[in-house]
């Protein structure tokens, strides 16, 4: 990648991993349901605005509505509204290191459940050590060394479960401009969410949040979702697929990192040692390190 490649990453990973810290923050003050509706409706307002300042509203393909409705499900709704629950008693920082599990649910989704990708030794390795990350997370709750809820942890990894279906979906989308596909989905999600957020509010008022808690709500839904998708597709079209998923690596390091400088958060041994795991899986998985090992053949004469 060129130098302003590993600018965009790096900035990337950082607004992402930076995604945790804002919601933890937010969700202290926000009921999750509803922040969740605040993020999407905020971000979709914003690609809305781009679209009609590019002049190309007229470009948005109406009868792909059933199509963007699901994305959005599975894109937003259902992994955003997992990972702020879970982040109402868990730490940001954790909570990334879950959701980085994305990539391995993906490969097992695309290639096990829909038989779309084919199952390398890498790919294996990379799932096998994947879930053997996770198992050391959450056996600290399980076995009491650790005081973070079993149920939190667990939405967070149905929230990467969540992503891994939508990554599979998304192929149908092949074509279509991504600013386009990322309103459309945001779309969708926001006339979903509406009606649950107003259901779940309560005798919640939006007169009750502090000012801070509203500034991590827009950093969510302007900087960490509108922001990062248009920075993320600028990536996947210059840089390739591949580079692009590199910020998978970046996130739960940067979001730990925030979380301890900014709220204070540590992870016990054990979650570190989860972490390191997973980390490992994802490397793995991603199968460049070893590819650059391979020795190159000279070719005859």
């Amino acid at each position: 990648m060129k130098l302003q490649h590993w600018i965009l990453l790096i900035c990337l990973g950082a607004i992402w991993g930076g995604s945790f810290i804002f919601a933890k923050v937010a969700v202290a003050e926000i009921p999750p349901l509803t922040l969740v509706f605040f993020r999407v409706a905020s971000a979709c307002l914003a690609l809305w605005l781009v679209l009609w300042a590019q002049g190309t509203l007229k470009q948005f393909p109406i009868k792909m509505a059933g199509s963007f409705l699901a994305m959005g499900l599975l894109n937003n709704v259902i992994p955003f509204s997992l990972l702020f629950a879970g982040q109402t008693v868990i730490g940001a920082g954790l909570a990334s290191i879950l959701n980085a599990t994305t990539p391995v649910f993906t490969v097992l989704v695309a290639g096990v459940l829909f038989r779309q990708e084919t199952l390398g030794i890498h790919k294996i390795a990379g799932i096998v050590l994947g879930i053997a990350g996770v198992a050391t997370m959450l056996s600290g709750s399980l076995s009491g060394i650790v005081s973070d809820p079993l149920w939190a942890q667990v939405a967070c990894l149905g929230a990467a479960l969540s992503y891994a279906f939508a990554a599979t979906f998304a192929k149908r989308f092949k074509g279509l401009p991504p600013l386009i596909s990322a309103t459309g989905q945001l779309s969708g999600s926001t006339l979903i969410m509406a009606p649950i957020a107003l259901f779940a509010s309560g005798s919640w008022s939006v007169a009750d949040p502090s000012v801070i808690a509203w500034l991590n709500v827009l950093a969510l839904g302007i900087f960490a979702t509108a922001l990062a998708y248009l920075m993320y597709f600028r990536l996947l079209a210059e840089a390739g697929a591949t580079n692009a998923s590199l910020v998978t690596l970046l996130v739960p390091a940067s979001a730990l990192f925030f979380g301890w400088l900014l709220l204070g958060e540590e992870l016990s041994a054990i979650q570190l040692a989860g972490f390191a795991l997973l980390l490992s899986g994802l490397v793995v998985l991603d199968g460049r390190l070893f590819a650059s090992f391979k020795p190159v053949s000279t070719p005859t004469k």
